[in-house]
């Protein structure tokens, strides 16, 4: 039996330029290059008899519906994106699009660009806007300090450096 959840909280629809662009490329990969792969695979797979037992019809009919819904779901969220594209009018203040360069009490440099919640990336220190540390530095200058609660604990941080791309 499957444990009932509520929907999850919806995410800001504001997206930067460059990330509204990855979400086309995508789309268009996915419609254009792997689902043209994998739906002669899919046929081929089935004319072979038996579905039931059939383990590489089983597994192109799953990799084809979880195409069909990625397809779903960045047909239906570039409808409802707003793509950013101009720099806010104060610079000296953390907006959405903006580099923050933080430090905390023990000398350890962080660097969080903010944007929207499809364009996250750890590795790039890209931050969605929705994130608790995000919300912590809208609307701050260079040498505010922050307490944030992260997973390894309650954190004070000051910021640095404020740019946009």
């Amino acid at each position: 039996m499957a444990r009932w959840r509520p929907p999850a909280k919806r995410s800001s629809p504001y997206i930067t330029p460059a990330g509204e662009q990855a979400l086309k490329d995508e789309l268009k990969s996915l419609w254009l290059q792997r689902r043209q792969e994998v739906v002669p695979a899919l046929r081929a797979a089935a004319a072979e008899g038996d579905r039931s037992e059939n383990a590489e019809y089983i597994y192109r009919k799953k990799q084809l519906g979880e195409i069909d819904r990625r397809v779903r779901y960045l047909s239906k969220r570039l409808d409802e994106v707003e793509v950013v594209h101009s720099k806010p009018s104060r610079k000296d203040r953390v907006f959405f699009g903006a580099t923050v360069n933080l430090v905390d009490e023990s000398g350890l440099e962080r660097c969080y660009r903010i944007v929207g919640a499809d364009e996250t990336s750890a590795a790039r220190g890209w931050i969605s806007v929705d994130s608790p540390m995000a919300r912590a530095l809208l609307g701050r200058e260079v040498d505010d300090e922050i307490a944030v609660d992260l997973p390894e604990g309650r954190v004070e941080l000051v910021v640095t450096d404020i740019s946009y791309p």
